[in-house]
């Protein structure tokens, strides 16, 4: 029951996604063909309001539920780290049609075949585990 909370919101968070068509294959093709503006306004939308709750968790020193300072650690910057990641990431983004988060969606509204997928995601998940310290970070 603790968790309760978490599922509803993750519900309704799926439930929006289907309805904005953010989990479409079609508008997925699109978005990469440049051929529609709605999925990098969904992004865009994304983005801004990242950068809005940061700032604000920052500049008002907000507290977390239990009381403690929220801390921000900086990230280390590295140009091929963000090259190769977001290429591979896009890459699968486009094989799959979808991005990670929606995978599950997707399996929710009965494409069974993103179990492949996931299970995809998992297992390279699970060798980057193994093959971290080798990789330019």
């Amino acid at each position: 029951m603790k968790f309760l909370k978490f599922l509803l919101v993750g519900v309704f968070f799926g439930i929006v996604l289907v309805k904005s068509e953010a989990v479409s294959w079609y508008r997925i093709f699109e978005m990469f063909k440049f051929q529609s503006f709605h999925m990098y306004g969904i992004i865009g939308s994304a983005v801004l309001l990242g950068i809005t709750i940061v700032y604000t968790i920052k500049k008002t020193k907000l507290k977390s539920i239990e009381g403690k300072e929220i801390y921000l650690p900086p990230k280390d910057k590295s140009v091929t780290r963000y090259l190769l990641g977001g290429s591979i990431f896009g890459l699968g983004w486009a094989l799959a049609g979808a991005c990670p988060g929606p995978m599950y969606i997707l399996v929710g509204t009965g494409v069974l075949s993103m179990l492949v997928v996931i299970a995809g995601a998992v297992l390279g998940t699970f060798l980057y585990g193994v093959f971290r310290h080798k990789l330019p970070h």
